[in-house]
């Protein structure tokens, strides 16, 4: 399988980092990650990944905006509940970026993933921030979140091929199940404070 990959990223790559865009736009988190491993044991160039990553990524930023933009309440009522987007949250959201437009716009993006993030870059879109500056604020996040994710993955890679026991592998395998336990934690923390 690892052969496979190697020989379709060679004869490919313009397929695989199409892919990435398409699936970042999906889950970029997840798939920084992954991407900072494949980085790590060779098979994919640094450059072009975070440059994919981050256009998948700020492509489903720009959707989020005009479905706020143009459809504001009535998908809040009749989509919302799919996506965590309540009035509740967008009145939440709403009230804070009088206050803070700029930092609320920088912070939802880094946070990327912790529960508010959605109903941050909808309520942009409601509220009518510029859309030339939103695009700024949040391509810079982006820029910092989508390297800190595939910096993760390649450090925590590189370790996990640098151990070779049994027993520091499993440590590793642990250590990655309690960041995502903590992970989805904090989201749930976070969400119950935008409730």
């Amino acid at each position: 399988m690892e052969a496979y990959l190697v020989q379709l990223s060679i004869e490919h790559a313009y397929l695989i980092y199409a892919s990435i865009i398409i699936l970042g736009f999906l889950e970029g988190p997840f798939l920084s990650l992954f991407c900072g491993v494949l980085i790590r044991l060779g098979h994919l160039y640094v450059l072009p990944v975070y440059l994919s990553l981050m256009i998948g990524d700020l492509i489903g930023d720009a959707l989020w905006y005009y479905l706020g933009f143009r459809y504001g309440h009535r998908f809040v009522k009749r989509y919302g509940e799919y996506f965590s987007i309540t009035p509740e949250r967008v009145e939440k959201v709403t009230g804070i970026f009088h206050k803070y437009k700029k930092p609320i716009l920088f912070v939802s993006k880094i946070s990327n993933g912790f529960g508010f993030a959605l109903v941050t870059l909808f309520t942009a879109g409601m509220v009518k921030i510029p859309f030339g500056f939103y695009m700024f604020v949040n391509g810079l996040a982006q820029l910092i979140w989508t390297g800190l994710l595939l910096g993760t993955g390649y450090y925590f890679s590189n370790l996990y091929l640098t151990i070779d026991s049994v027993l520091g592998r499993m440590s590793i395998i642990a250590f990655a199940i309690v960041i995502v336990i903590a992970f989805l934690g904090f989201r749930k923390y976070l969400q119950n404070k935008i409730k």
